[in-house]
């Protein structure tokens, strides 16, 4: 096909092009993604029902359609592909409850919202929230460590965004951190419930939702009257 540039495919019929489309090239990088992503689809797969300790890099290379060796390119240990599993599942969420805590409504108000993300964000990835609340409460190693780690971080924008408050203002940063630390734990709890559920329909989700909400208002209306009380 003489004439015809690199990267086009050209239709003749009879003699005649009838069309030529224009094919995009992969690069590099977007095979080298495309492979990450299918390593970490892969292991989210596998750890369907069962612990990350249990997993073989040969089982998640085979899962993904590669071969053993290539897992190097984008991983150093199976260790560093379970960081970047938790990393992806607590990041977003993270930045998602930012954002529903980003209005100066009433404490209420942001409950409310901040429960219908978490709800949502769950529902939509359920595979790495039972790989992370498994790993949480069961897990050992690099893997357990770096959901430690999220949830610290998790508390501490918490515990900034709750001094936005007025009643709350006054508190040290302490007990702010201490505030933050019970609502996290609280919304942990949520998580397990929702990837546990049974049976799974709208009734037994409303029930959870239902409950997630009273958790954090007995927080936010307890935790203060027992702080002045001290």
């Amino acid at each position: 096909m003489d004439g015809i540039a690199q990267g086009e495919v050209a239709y003749i019929v009879a003699g005649r092009t009838l069309n030529t489309v224009t094919a995009e090239p992969v690069t590099r990088t977007e095979r080298k993604e495309r492979t990450r992503r299918a390593l970490l689809d892969a292991a989210l797969e596998l750890l369907a029902d069962r612990g990350f300790a249990s997993l073989s890099l040969r089982e998640v290379t085979k899962r993904a359609g590669i071969v053993p060796t290539a897992f190097y390119r984008h991983f150093a240990s199976m260790d560093e592909l379970g960081v970047a599993l938790v990393e992806e599942s607590m990041r977003t969420l993270r930045s998602m409850l930012r954002a529903a805590r980003s209005d100066p409504r009433s404490a209420t108000d942001v409950i409310r919202a901040s429960v219908a993300v978490l709800y949502e964000h769950v529902r939509a990835n359920e595979d790495h929230f039972r790989f992370v609340t498994r790993e949480r409460y069961g897990g050992t190693g690099a893997v357990q460590q770096a959901i430690g780690i999220e949830l610290k971080l998790f508390s501490s924008e918490l515990a900034v965004d709750l001094a936005r408050f007025e009643f709350l203002r006054e508190w040290s940063t302490d007990d702010l951190h201490m505030m933050a630390g019970l609502i996290v734990t609280a919304m942990l709890a949520t998580v397990l419930e929702l990837v546990e559920a049974r049976p799974r329909d709208a009734e037994t989700d409303e029930r959870i939702v239902r409950t997630a909400e009273k958790r954090l208002r007995l927080i936010t209306v307890g935790v203060p009257g027992w702080h002045s009380t001290t």
